[in-house]
């Protein structure tokens, strides 16, 4: 069933045209990843579908009843309200129930004899009941909990943008709709929480379209790429390992057809040089066959980045730190870390958002000092330092300059390394900026294009100390592919901060992990490798935690047979110890359920499709919901030990 439709669709920013005539449709069981160079317009067609951008030319139908939800790279959320309330926004009279419900238990955790407010209390729990309040407020916890947010009722004028941008994800996931527009979504998550969204969205029952420059997210999210190039839209009905292989089969075939098509032409025009008369039909018919061939124009392959900077020396010193310490506010991030980097090291820096990974890049480009402990260069260092706020440095400067002009600060000329001198307007060029973007002003350029041009000029510097903070934020996955070539052949030291696994894997040997009380742990090899480790780390103590325990069976333990110690749990409120013991039945009663799907499905009759496919739906439901619901047994019981 297809959810929408767009026909002969056009688009045009005046500098450039973003959508000629095209044309898409998108079912309900798609999941599809919108591809790009940065400024083709990924971002305004979600917005068009979303009904956020007019369209210049064609038509958007929409199935009547389809539940379409966006989520936009920076989010617009009420800053009074909590997390929980805004989770909730579009919750109705589930969430004005539980917004009651959390205020009469913060209130019975400070006077819990008050029988007033115990008989409201018990009320509202029943009328949670009634509406299925519970199951609403224990998927949106284990949501937030997932995407790092811990603090349900923190008011979100006090949070970074980054949390914001978890809280609008969270919003829009518990809110399943039909269609589920999504840009940039791993954008501020660690590696941890983009595991477990793709996890979530491979169960996602409802259509999504989402764009991410994460290329290990849409390899195992998707089932169709849709890639945007220079206003024409092309459809690959696979993922994008899939993608990949037909592109290049594509750019091959049209090569060939090019060279095949002037072969014919350069034959028939030699035939034409001769002078034959044109007094039969088929000769005049040839001639013009010939002026149409001439007038045939192809496509040329599309622009790729072309990263060929000037290079630098760098000596045996580069950068050394010795018993570095950092803490803001009591919270040590950094405590007595000591490295010297070299000039071949290719450091992957991993940590939770908020680990102090930035931090730790701001001491070593001096940008913050530390509390204690030593810092020193080499004099021969150059360090570019990619900054993930790099947009906001470029419209801090100027918003109205030009393109051409703030490249030209860094020169008019550069020496690349092969010898060759090209102009700053060459240069942009290469950067996929075209003579009209060039002379436009800096904020007619989309995010990622500020992005890449921020990238061009900092590698104009000649660099040879590379720190990329986030380098993979709103960069395209074509720049990303040719940025991780040129950092391979780098002749000098690269410090990476990402959250992308794919890009860690392809440029990094070394894995530096922030970790809690300021301690940075280094592993060897790149972040597959990392993880292989941790594995292990954990197999090991979970044999441990298995040896000193009995575990605890939650298939079998009946609802009535809760020990009365669980009932005076100490480290849980009122509210939360109630949702635990729920929880303990809950899942029972879900295993049983997902036992009897189970046997059911296997004594269904044979040529009974359609029964058959429901009881499967049911029983992938049902273990769904038995790992949400697990999971937050397991975070509340852990915070109760």
């Amino acid at each position: 069933m297809s959810l929408i439709t767009l026909q002969s669709i056009k688009k045009d920013f005046g500098i450039k045209e973003i959508l000629k005539d095209a044309s898409l449709s998108l079912d309900a069981t798609d999941k599809v990843g919108l591809i790009g160079t940065n400024g083709s317009g990924k971002s305004t067609l979600l917005k068009m579908i979303a009904g956020l951008e007019p369209i210049d030319g064609g038509q958007i139908f929409v199935n009547s009843g389809a539940k379409i939800v966006y989520l936009p790279q920076q989010p617009d959320l009420d800053e009074n309200r909590t997390v929980l309330e805004q989770v909730f926004a579009d919750s109705g009279e589930q969430m004005a129930v539980v917004r009651e419900y959390e205020e009469l238990s913060d209130k019975l955790a400070h006077t819990p004899d008050d029988k007033q407010l115990m008989a409201r209390f018990s009320s509202v729990m029943q009328r949670m009941e009634a509406i299925g309040a519970w199951e609403l407020e224990t998927n949106a916890k284990i949501i937030l909990s997932q995407l790092g947010i811990t603090d349900f009722n923190v008011v979100i004028s006090t949070l970074s943008g980054g949390y914001r941008k978890r809280i609008a994800l969270a919003t829009a996931l518990l809110s399943e709709p039909d269609l589920l527009l999504m840009d940039e979504p791993t954008n501020h998550l660690d590696a941890l929480s983009v595991e477990w969204l793709q996890s979530y969205l491979n169960r996602y029952r409802g259509a999504i379209l989402l764009i991410t420059h994460d290329r290990y997210f849409l390899d195992r999210v998707t089932n169709r790429i849709i890639e945007i190039d220079r206003g024409d839209i092309y459809s690959y009905a696979g993922n994008y390992s899939y993608y990949l292989e037909k592109k290049a089969l594509a750019e091959e075939s049209a090569v060939s057809s090019q060279r095949k098509h002037q072969g014919v032409l350069r034959r028939e025009l030699e035939w034409l040089k001769r002078g034959p008369k044109a007094r039969s039909t088929k000769q005049k018919a040839r001639i013009e066959r010939i002026h149409a061939m001439q007038e045939t124009e192809f496509k040329q392959a599309q622009g790729k980045v072309d990263i060929a900077t000037p290079g630098r020396r760098i000596g045996k010193k580069v950068i050394e730190l010795n018993q570095i310490s950092k803490a803001y506010n009591g919270h040590t991030l950094i405590k007595d870390f000591t490295y010297e980097f070299s000039p071949e090291d290719r450091i992957g820096i991993i940590g939770k958002n908020g680990a102090g990974k930035s931090t730790l890049m701001d001491i070593i480009t001096g940008r913050v000092q530390p509390d204690s402990g030593s810092l020193e260069i080499g004099s021969t260092i150059h360090i570019g330092y990619f900054d993930q706020h790099s947009e906001e440095l470029l419209t801090a400067l100027d918003e109205n300059q030009r393109v051409i002009d703030y490249i030209k600060e860094e020169g008019e000329f550069v020496q690349i390394a092969d010898g060759t001198k090209i102009t700053a307007s060459q240069m942009l060029e290469r950067f996929l900026f075209p003579g009209n973007q060039q002379y436009a002003p800096i904020h007619k350029l989309s995010g990622g294009e500020k992005r890449r041009l921020f990238l061009l000029r900092i590698l104009m510097s000649a660099p040879n100390v590379l720190i990329l903070d986030e380098p993979t934020n709103d960069l395209d996955v074509q720049t990303l592919a040719v940025l991780e070539e040129y950092l391979e052949d780098f002749s000098g030291c690269v410090i990476v901060v990402s959250h992308d696994r794919y890009f860690l894997d392809r440029t990094v040997d070394t894995i530096f992990a922030l970790e809690e009380f300021g301690k940075i742990r280094q592993y060897p090899g790149n972040y597959s490798v990392y993880l292989d480790y941790k594995k292990a780390e954990e197999e090991t103590l979970q044999q441990t935690v298995n040896a000193k325990q009995k575990p605890n069976n939650l298939e079998t333990a009946p609802a009535k047979s809760v020990p009365e110690e669980n009932k005076k749990r100490r480290g849980l409120s009122t509210w939360q110890r109630r949702e635990f013991e729920q929880l303990e039945s809950k899942i029972a009663q879900l295993e049983a359920q997902k036992a009897e799907t189970e046997k059911a499905l296997v004594n269904a009759p044979p040529g009974s499709y359609t029964q058959v496919q429901k009881l499967y739906e049911q029983l992938e439901a049902l273990k769904q919901t038995i790992d949400e619901a697990t999971e937050r047994w397991m975070e509340l019981a852990e915070m109760e030990s």
